[in-house]
């Protein structure tokens, strides 16, 4: 498999393969090459799994259709490209909006035939698919948090000016959906001086925190920049590299990571830095086996001082020591927070990035009317939340009205667990599902919250997530709970990562049936109750306690700073 792929990029001509052709002949699905190939343009080929048993007793083949996702730098757009992705979600696709953790947004259900109008309208509105998906630097993502003050604002541009650099220079994706129109970034077609012919051994992902705020999980990237910040601008970075989520079951040469401590470099310097990073995985990471080809592997196997020493021998400028600038946690900010002078933010919670009409509230119908009435600005935040901004202070009764309106509950009613919670959407659309996510969590954690009730800790720091698979898209294996698909119905069980997001979890149990997770982390629980020390979190208890050999030999191998305050906290400073 990873030998086909690569030569299908190879063969690739710019990503064109046979992808327009295929359109023009009007298919309902693509055959290997151009599914892979598709990728590279924001969209991966699904079917709806529900349905497969019936269609097949029918003599029917599958019910085919697309994901699409949104390329959004820094999760940041403007309330009339929102709107063009809720128009477009009634029209040529299944009605809904789904946010990612990775600042973007996806719209399902698409068919082939409404492929290229899908993909044309995102880009006419000022966004774009290109390098959402494939073996490519994918969307960079930064802090969501909407303050006005410069290193926030410097992080966003950023952001954008990462996304920018690693555009694929091809032009097959604006031949193929934009008739030929150029990107605003998009030069004449030559050598792509960054991904050469055959692009990036795997997919590779880039995060900017702030600190203290860490809603990026930057630890979890491929490379992440934590920003050092003095008087309020943005002075350097922090370098982590070599994390990422994914494992295969049974393959003990796969593992999740967290990122290891590269070096420190100035603010002017970092994008220089992130080529000789991007450029080093390329030439070394491994192409003959797709589960091995991320970065996280190749450091694993030459070891973080070749690689330091590596990308160091790219650049122009010799870089500083790792500082270790303190993390704090992965929380959004809900509800409302000054923004600026005459300006507030709203944090609204969206369960599990899905953005419909559903027993949470009529969240698909109020965010249209605010956007429509009000035009925010709007930021998509890694925990598949959004933020609302640029708002009067004036105008914060009439969208409290809204909210209220829509049945939308003040996110100050769930446990601070459920607040930062997060499922993968799954079954029915994902091919990898091996058990329900985004489907069944909202159910685990009804449960989850009376238990937290019972045991008088609805507002403790815990990080719970939810994935269908090993892939591991939610980032449950730094989550202090975490469960993951094993089976239909069944979850493998991890504990003991981090609210903070710098520690591993590690197994806990291999299966547990669907209706029996809750029960089986409550004497977990009820320890910590009973026996932690005053103002301990759980993520500090169980580290404390729980001193054994990790199953993950990468699994704390150095040491994270953090900074223990919560979100209210942070924001009073």
């Amino acid at each position: 498999m990873s030998e086909k792929n690569e030569r299908i990029k190879k063969e690739s001509i710019g990503l064109r393969g046979g992808i327009a052709e295929a359109l023009e002949a009007g298919i309902d699905h693509f055959e290997e090459r151009e599914l892979q190939l598709l990728k590279f343009h924001g969209s991966y080929q699904q079917d709806d799994r529900d349905s497969r048993r019936e269609r097949r007793e029918a003599g029917l083949g599958k019910a085919w259709q697309f994901m699409v996702r949104s390329k959004i730098p820094g999760g940041l757009l403007n309330s009339e490209q929102y709107l063009t992705h809720d128009r477009m979600s009634e029209e040529l696709a299944n009605g809904t909006l789904r946010l990612t953790n990775r600042q973007g947004i996806q719209l399902h259900g698409v068919l082939s035939g409404s492929l290229k109008k899908c993909i044309h309208t995102i880009n006419a509105c000022g966004l774009s698919t290109y390098g959402a998906c494939g073996d490519i630097v994918r969307n960079t993502m930064a802090c969501a948090v909407p303050f006005d003050s410069p290193s926030f604002q410097e992080s966003r541009a950023l952001a954008k000016e990462i996304s920018e650099t690693f555009y694929a220079r091809s032009r097959g994706y604006t031949e193929i959906w934009l008739d030929g129109e150029k990107l605003p970034v998009q030069e004449e077609e030559v050598e792509d001086p960054i991904y050469g012919n055959a692009y990036l051994p795997r997919k590779f992902k880039i995060g900017i925190a702030i600190p203290p705020f860490n809603d990026v999980d930057v630890l979890t990237h491929d490379t992440g920049l934590v920003a050092d910040v003095n008087d309020d601008t943005i002075v350097g970075f922090d370098i982590y590299v070599g994390g990422g989520m994914g494992m295969s079951f049974g393959n003990k040469q796969t593992h999740p990571s967290l990122g290891s401590p590269l070096f420190h470099v100035p603010r002017n310097q970092i994008i220089d830095t992130l080529k000789a990073i991007v450029t080093t995985q390329r030439d070394f990471g491994r192409r003959d086996d797709r589960k091995q080809a991320r970065l996280k592997y190749l450091i694993r196997d030459r070891g973080i001082v070749w690689f330091r020493n590596q990308v160091a021998s790219r650049l122009e400028f010799a870089p500083t020591p790792h500082k270790a600038i303190p993390l704090g946690p992965v929380d959004d900010l809900l509800g409302w927070h000054p923004q600026s002078k005459g300006l507030a933010f709203y944090g609204l919670w969206i369960p599990d990035g899905r953005i419909a009409d559903t027993p949470f509230g009529k969240h698909k119908s109020a965010l249209r009317e605010i956007c429509e009435t009000h035009s925010p600005t709007l930021t998509i935040s890694p925990n598949a939340n959004l933020y609302l901004h640029g708002i009067p202070e004036s105008a914060k009764p009439e969208i409290d009205k809204i909210l209220r309106r829509h049945e939308i509950p003040d996110a100050s009613v769930f446990s601070r667990a459920r607040r930062t919670s997060h499922a993968c959407v799954s079954l029915p659309t994902c091919g990898l599902a091996l058990a329900e996510s985004e489907r069944v969590f909202q159910g685990v954690m009804d449960s989850l919250d009376r238990l937290l009730a019972v045991l008088g800790i609805h507002q403790e720091p815990l990080l719970v997530r939810m994935s269908g698979c090993p892939n591991g898209c939610a980032r449950p294996y730094n989550a202090d709970i975490a469960f993951i698909g094993k089976g239909p119905g069944k979850y493998s069980v991890f504990i003991g990562g981090s609210h903070r997001g710098n520690h591993m979890a590690s197994l806990w149990r291999k299966s547990v049936p669907l209706d029996s997770l809750v029960e089986e982390i409550r004497p977990i629980l009820e320890t910590f109750v009973s026996e932690r020390r005053k103002d301990e979190s759980f993520s500090d208890y169980w580290q404390r306690t729980q001193e054994t050999e990790r199953a993950n030999a990468n699994t704390d191998r150095f040491h994270v700073a953090i900074d223990s305050q919560t979100p209210a906290d942070l924001l009073a400073r």
